[in-house]
């Protein structure tokens, strides 16, 4: 959707994803090598009694569901900014993660414009696990 087509409090769900502890682990070896990302014993003794999801992990899932969605498809330039990013609770192999995009801000620039939308991801039961601020330049 060109920037002109899309209005201020539009609000858009994603399709869902299911997150293993398998990706958990591999992502975390690779990106963010803590604890309670990869080694299973230690994370048991933690507060969160076993295996989380990297928040950037869960970032990135959250942005893919959103990308996937191809609500600015090819109108999309690039992206500007990432703002008050939350990780509101932890993400467990097995969770079933979707994305509710409600877009919260419009700018008029020169020959595009930039949108800004509040990216909110779900698990299974409806509790909020991340959220942030997202911006991008659109066609127009």
């Amino acid at each position: 959707m060109k920037f002109d087509e899309i209005p201020v409090g539009k609000i858009f769900e994603t399709s869902s994803y299911k997150v293993s502890k398998e990706e958990i682990v591999t992502f975390a070896t690779q990106f963010d090598p803590q604890y309670m990302h990869i080694d299973e014993e230690k994370a048991k003794q933690s507060r969160f009694k076993g295996i989380i999801a990297s928040g950037l992990h869960t970032l990135s899932i959250s942005f893919k569901l959103w990308a996937e969605s191809e609500v600015f498809g090819d109108d999309v330039i690039a992206g500007t900014a990432m703002n008050n990013l939350k990780f509101t609770k932890p993400v467990y192999p097995g969770d079933t993660l979707h994305v509710v995009v409600e877009i919260i801000k419009k700018e008029e620039r020169k020959r595009t414009g930039e949108i800004t939308w509040l990216l909110s991801s779900y698990n299974q039961n409806g509790t909020q696990v991340f959220s942030a601020e997202m911006s991008a330049l659109i066609s127009k």
